[in-house]
């Protein structure tokens, strides 16, 4: 699914996409399930089923209410897409919403792994910068199999 819409219940969320004042965040839960029935083209009873199958989660509103932000507009129209078009059962719909919410949790943790790598290895490079630094440039590093015979109180020949 294109940018892998979720339910708007805060779940797996990204940072909000929204800028300015005015602009309503595309994870916030505003709209009443008559409005997201009209913009996601399906039936407010057809919301509250796949509400009920987990499909997609809104938000509440203080007094129970339903709530749903943009993005589970775009996910219910994906699920309805899926369904329609591509011929999956509900089930599997599920499905696919869970492992594409599963793989954006595992990018997330890879980009947090990553930075902490680099972190480490620009600390490891600092490290070993410091450490040569205070190599002593007057000592030659003499192979392993080298012998050295020294012979106190002989001259060398």
């Amino acid at each position: 699914m294109a940018g892998r819409p979720q339910g708007g219940d805060g779940r797996g969320r990204a940072p909000s996409d929204a800028t300015g004042p005015d602009a309503v965040a595309h994870d916030s839960p505003v709209f009443v399930i008559s409005v997201a029935a009209q913009l996601s083209g399906l039936h407010a009873q057809t919301l509250r089923s796949y509400d009920r199958l987990g499909l997609v989660s809104p938000g509440r509103a203080s007094g129970g209410g339903r709530r749903y932000s943009q993005r589970d507009i775009a996910l219910l129209r994906e699920v309805q897409r899926l369904s329609q078009e591509e011929g999956v059962n509900l089930a599997g719909v599920k499905r696919i919403i869970e492992l594409e919410q599963l793989v954006d949790e595992l990018h997330a943790r890879l980009e947090e792994t990553t930075a902490e790598l680099d972190a480490v290895r620009a600390a490891a490079a600092q490290a070993t910068a410091a450490v040569h630094r205070f190599y002593r440039r007057d000592l030659v590093p003499v192979g392993r199999r080298a012998v050295v015979r020294w012979r106190p109180g002989r001259p060398e020949q």
